[in-house]
């Protein structure tokens, strides 16, 4: 495949797979489409878009849920030659104003009226936002509120035939992913047309160039694995459904209805489709893989879904490097549960000290990387200081160790940690053991404040059909697996659910909050 810019690549995709079917699964604007006919939608968006003055150097959000119509903008704003700006449809003014500021858009295109709320209204009450001149509205049940313009009007005020932009070089920004903010304000990670393309021709990608896989798609259009996967179909071909919003007997409907074979999921989607499995509310006898991250992925949670006659096998990256290492199906099942799979080929990571210094073999360290599928850097310049080493050795925030067969685990965040004593825990161990256990649905720990030790490990829970759950119980579990007793938990909060971003991440900063362990994290 050419590494030319992005538009051609798309272009060059709709002939080949021009007859895929793509259906957009939705209770408000339900689609039945082919990979042809949206990239032909997406032709006329993006003449309209140029003859609205938006091309190359101009930047367009893009506020819309998994609906046809967001596919179409998505693909049309990259067409024209503009930087994309994807926006989780979930996100409140708050973070849509800081958005929309920190990355000068110039247009915005949003539901009219989405989950009870009035996007319009709500973008007007924002209020400064020099840059926006345009903001298209994709709700054609009436006339566009006022100093807006319809999705349907765009092409018949502003129509022209499409025509593909040029002097586009590979090093040119193509999209502006904000991150989801778990722990301070979202940064702008700014994406190359060039680092696009090589997440798209990975080997992780070329896997799916599978004209009999049938595929879920489960992330929002707003998140890096929801344009990922919009991308993957446009470029690669394939069956795929697209859900406008989760949920998991929804989902797992889709499943059994369409013969999904694959998709790529968050933990609490695998474990949303399994319950439903177990409820006997589908079969899921289609679904054969399951690449799942964005989140911690317990072992144990793949070795359920290894019970339920389905591979699933862990990935890991984020919105800045999206894919730097990933297992593999034919990988053995200790494997898939328990590493993070082995770096693709193009990326490098080394494992390093505070000071920047590598560890020594089998000894963890914070994970930095480069490879063609980094980030240029962020848009506010300053943040890229700390971000890299010499070199352009990206740090992540993340640790891990490499085993002995060069697998990666990720075993915490260098800010996830439990300071107890003076001896740091790792969260995500701990979160590891409370998933063995069979009322916990989801865990997630952090330290609450204690007089003695400066930090006691407190455990936040969702337990199956909300049953109760005592320290005693899970002290039982932690001396089974043989943790250390400073290891074991000492409160216990059931709740409901656990707060999350778009793409499946536990905010620990709300849970510190209500545990009264507030820790600067900025």
């Amino acid at each position: 495949m050419s590494m030319g810019t992005l538009p051609a690549e798309i272009l060059s995709a709709a002939s080949e797979h021009d007859t895929a079917k793509c259906i957009f699964s939705s209770a408000v604007r339900p689609v039945n489409a082919t990979v042809g006919a949206l990239v032909s939608d997406a032709e006329r968006v993006a003449g309209a878009l140029q003859g609205r003055g938006i091309g190359r150097g101009d930047v367009v959000a893009v506020q819309l849920p998994n609906w046809y119509e967001g596919a179409v903008a998505q693909a049309a704003v990259m067409l024209c030659g503009a930087t994309l700006v994807p926006i989780v449809d979930t996100y409140g003014p708050r973070e849509i104003g800081f958005i929309l500021r920190q990355s000068g858009a110039s247009a915005v295109f949003v539901p009219g009226t989405w989950r009870r709320r009035n996007y319009p209204a709500l973008i007007a009450s924002i209020g400064d936002l020099p840059a926006l001149r345009t903001v298209i509205v994709v709700d054609d049940d009436g006339p566009a509120p006022a100093d807006t313009l319809r999705f349907s009007d765009l092409t018949a005020r502003f129509a022209r035939p499409y025509a593909a932009p040029t002097g586009i070089a590979p090093g040119d920004r193509a999209t502006l992913i904000f991150t989801s903010g778990t722990t301070a304000a979202p940064k702008g990670v700014q994406h190359s047309h060039a680092s696009v393309l090589a997440e798209m021709t990975s080997p992780v990608m070329l896997r799916s160039r599978d004209p009999e896989a049938r595929y879920l798609a489960l992330f929002p259009g707003g998140h890096v694995a929801g344009l990922l996967g919009l991308l993957r179909m446009l470029l690669h071909g394939g069956l795929t459904v697209h859900l406008d919003r989760w949920g998991s007997a929804r989902a797992a409907r889709m499943v059994d209805e369409h013969e999904l074979t694959r998709t790529s999921a968050a933990p609490i989607h695998l474990t949303g489709l399994l319950d439903e499995r177990e409820r006997g509310t589908a079969t899921l006898n289609s679904l054969r893989e399951v690449l799942t991250g964005a989140a911690g992925v317990p072992p144990a949670l793949i070795r359920r879904a290894d019970d339920a006659g389905i591979l699933a096998y862990r990935t890991y990256g984020s919105s800045e490097h999206p894919t730097i290492s990933s297992g593999l199906p034919e990988d053995s099942l200790a494997k898939r549960a328990t590493t993070d799979g082995r770096v693709i080929e193009g990326n490098e990571i080394r494992l390093v000290d505070p000071a920047g210094q590598d560890v020594s073999d089998g000894t963890p360290g914070e994970i930095v990387s480069r490879g063609g599928e980094l980030f240029s850097g962020y848009s506010d310049q300053t943040l890229d200081v700390e971000a890299f080493l010499p070199g352009r050795w990206y740090r992540t925030g993340d640790v891990g160790r490499i085993d002995q067969d060069g697998y990666l685990t990720i075993t915490g965040r260098i800010k996830d940690i439990i300071i107890r004593g003076g001896e740091k825990i790792s969260a995500k161990e701990i979160e590891d053991i409370l998933a063995q256990h069979p009322k916990i649905v989801e865990a997630a720990a952090v330290g609450a404040p204690d007089d003695r030790y400066g930090e006691r490990v407190c455990a936040v829970v969702v337990t199956r059909g909300g049953a109760e759950l005592d320290l005693e119980e899970v002290g039982t579990l932690f001396a089974s697996v043989g943790a250390a007793r400073q290891k074991t938990p000492e409160e216990i909060v059931v709740v409901d659910e656990l707060p999350r971003t778009a793409s499946g991440k536990v905010q620990k900063y709300l849970l510190r909050t209500q545990v009264g362990g507030v820790r600067n994290e900025q």
